[in-house]
C-alpha cells in the first residue's frame, strides 16, 4: 500500500542510509509547572513519572543508559544508528552548563542526532547558544521536542499547561533562528477541542514551519486530575472512529513536508484508567492508513490556505 503521509522511520532511513531508532534518555530534572515556578500540580494528565514509561532510572549515567538501552533496542529493531532522546518532563530547565554537559555525555559513536523534549516557556536564547555550539564541535543533529497538546488557549487553561499559545509561538520563532528542527506534540481528542481545533492545530503547524510533529490520544493516567474527572464522568472522549476521523483531517490540511512521528501514542494499561479504546496502537494506525486509502486522501491535500489565498486569483 502507498503510504499516504511522511514517516519518521522512512525520513530517518533516507536522511542517515540506515535503520534509526531513539534511546530513551533519563535525567534528574523536573518541570516548572511542578516546583512552583508556574504551577505545583502538573498538567492535569501528568502522572508522577511524567511520560517516560520505558525510561530508565535518572540515577543511570547518561552514557550507560544509551549503552544499556542499545544492547536492548539494536538486535530488536535491527537499528544501526540511534538518536539520544531526552524524554521525561522538562530538560532545558536546569542550568545550561549543566545541561551541556548531559547533551555532550550522549555524543557517542553511533549516535546521529540529540532530541531534547521541553516546554515552549523552557526556551531561552542561551540555550539554544549552547545547543548550537555542540552541534557545530560534535558535528551533531540536535532537534527540539515542544509540547503543547493543542492551539486553542482555552484548553490549554483547562489542563493547567501553564503556559499559553504565546509562549509556544515564541519559543518556536526562536528555535527557528538556530534552524534546530522542532517536533510539536498534539493531544487530537482532548474533551474540549473540536475538529475546528484539529483543523487549526494543522494550519498553525504549517504557518509555523514546524517540521515534524508527534500526535497523541489522550489517555487517563490513574492518580491524576484527569482521572478524577474521569472517574466523576465530568469529561467524556471521543469515539475511535471519531479520533481516526480527526487524524485524517489533521493529516489532510498539515503541510505536505511535516514528518509525523506518530499517528496515536500509547501507555501501559496498568497506570491508565483509558488508553487508547483498549486497542493496540498499531490497529489503530492501520485503521487511519487504510482509511486514507479507501477516501484516496493523503497529507497535505487541503494545504490550500497559504499565501493570500483569497488573492490567489488575481495572480
Amino acid at each position: 500500500m502507498v503510504m499516504r503521509y511522511n514517516t519518521y522511520s522512512e525520513y530517518l532511513k533516507h536522511k542517515y542510509g540506515a535503520k534509526v531508532y531513539k534511546l530513551p534518555v533519563s535525567i534528574p530534572v523536573t518541570c516548572p509547572n511542578r516546583d512552583g515556578t508556574c504551577g505545583v500540580n502538573g498538567c492535569v494528565f501528568c502522572g508522577e513519572i511524567g511520560a517516560g514509561y520505558e525510561n530508565l532510572p535518572a540515577t543511570i549515567s547518561v552514557q550507560q543508559q544509551i549503552e544499556m538501552n542499545r544492547q536492548h533496542i539494536a538486535p530488536k529493531y535491527k537499528a544501526e544508528k540511534f538518536i539520544a532522546y531526552f524524554q521525561n518532563f522538562s530538560n532545558t530547565y536546569l542550568p545550561v552548563e549543566v545541561l551541556k554537559e548531559y547533551v555532550l555525555q550522549a555524543c557517542a559513536p553511533d549516535v546521529v542526532g540529540i532530541a531534547l523534549a521541553t516546554r515552549p516557556d523552557c526556551i531561552h536564547p542561551a540555550y539554544l547558544e549552547m545547543l548550537a555550539d555542540v552541534r557545530r564541535d560534535k558535528k551533531i543533529d540536535i532537534s527540539i521536542e515542544l509540547g503543547l497538546q493543542t492551539v486553542n488557549y482555552h484548553s490549554l487553561q483547562k489542563v493547567n499547561r501553564g503556559h499559553t499559545l504565546a509562549e509556544f509561538i515564541d519559543a518556536v520563532l526562536n528555535i527557528h533562528k538556530y534552524s534546530f528542527d522542532i517536533c510539536t506534540h498534539l493531544i487530537l481528542n482532548l474533551p474540549w477541542d473540536s475538529m475546528e481545533d484539529v483543523l487549526e492545530n494543522a494550519k498553525i503547524m504549517t504557518v509555523l514551519n514546524i517540521q515534524q510533529v508527534k500526535l497523541h490520544a489522550l489517555y487517563i493516567v490513574k492518580g491524576t486530575e484527569l482521572a478524577k474527572w474521569y472517574q466523576q464522568g465530568k469529561i467524556q472522549l471521543i469515539s475511535k472512529e471519531e479520533y481516526i476521523e480527526r487524524v485524517i483531517t489533521f493529516l489532510e490540511h498539515v503541510g505536505p513536508n511535516t514528518i509525523l512521528q506518530r499517528l496515536i501514542g500509547r501507555a501501559p494499561a496498568q497506570n491508565t484508567l483509558f488508553s487508547n479504546w483498549e486497542t493496540g496502537w498499531w490497529k489503530i494506525r492501520d485503521a487511519i492508513e487504510n482509511e486514507m486509502h479507501i477516501r484516496d486522501t493523503w497529507q497535505g491535500k487541503k494545504c490550500d490556505y497559504l499565501d493570500g489565498k483569497a488573492v490567489k486569483r488575481f495572480v
